[in-house]
């Protein structure tokens, strides 16, 4: 099997931090050159472009609002219009919050929906467009899919079970081209938002059954294999790398 990316082209939808890094930095590493959107923080952009080029690999960082439906289809085609191409995209920016039920209005459901899922169908399609035989669509979905074991996530599991729809469908729509769509289920990733030292770390490595966080380069290892040519055969697939915390 291999993963060799060399000469291709990748697009990382919220690459600036955390999972989206990783992936970032793991795709550059196997060959692929790498354009990243962000929507904040032009310094944390920078060093993940910096990173990608330490591989020998171009990187992009391009400020987009994945809340923006025009922005979306527009990075996409600024990804093509730079580089010639389009490989692989992952879908990954996403938004979290937190609340009983009763505190979620019609603005949090319409935002996250907005973010979480019409963005990833957005982006989806239109890389479609571009893309040939050997294409990739990849989502970063959440363990939140399988189960949901603190009160307060009724809508952000919501918008990550849609991508489940999502996927599914797409890889159907797609298949025929030779174009693959996957789902990668994270589980506990030690990240800024959520830290491995965290005051609730220990409850929620509890739950898991290595007992422990997973880190973003071992969510990037699983995003680059579904990327290369040894996944040609994966698609609608619907993987948890969460250390068996869905078990």
């Amino acid at each position: 099997m291999t993963t060799d990316l060399d000469g291709k082209v990748a697009l990382v939808i919220g690459g600036s931090r955390g999972i989206g890094a990783g992936v970032a930095a793991g795709l550059a590493e196997v060959g692929a050159d790498v354009v990243l959107t962000y929507q904040h923080r032009d310094d944390q952009a920078a060093a993940v472009v910096k990173q990608i080029e330490s591989f020998g690999r171009r990187g992009l960082a391009v400020q987009v609002d994945s809340a923006d439906p025009q922005a979306v289809t527009a990075t996409v085609d600024r990804a093509v219009a730079e580089w010639g191409r389009i490989d692989v995209l992952v879908n990954n920016a996403a938004v979290f919050f937190v609340a009983p039920v009763e505190q979620l209005g019609q603005q949090e459901f319409d935002h996250m929906i907005a973010v979480n899922v019409r963005a990833p169908f957005l982006a989806s399609k239109a890389a479609a467009r571009h893309m040939g035989e050997g294409g990739r669509i990849i989502t970063i979905g959440s363990n939140m899919v399988e189960r949901t074991v603190f009160p307060g996530f009724s809508l952000y599991s919501m918008s990550k079970t849609a991508l489940v729809g999502l996927t599914k469908g797409l890889s159907r729509d797609l298949g025929p081209r030779g174009i693959t769509v996957n789902l990668v289920n994270p589980g506990p990733i030690d990240t800024d938002m959520n830290p491995a030292g965290g005051p609730a770390a220990a409850t929620i490595s509890g739950f898991t059954a290595l007992g422990r966080y997973g880190t973003p380069a071992e969510i990037a290892m699983a995003v680059t294999y579904l990327a290369g040519d040894g996944a040609r055969y994966v698609t609608g697939a619907v993987i948890n790398v969460d250390g068996g915390f869905s078990v």
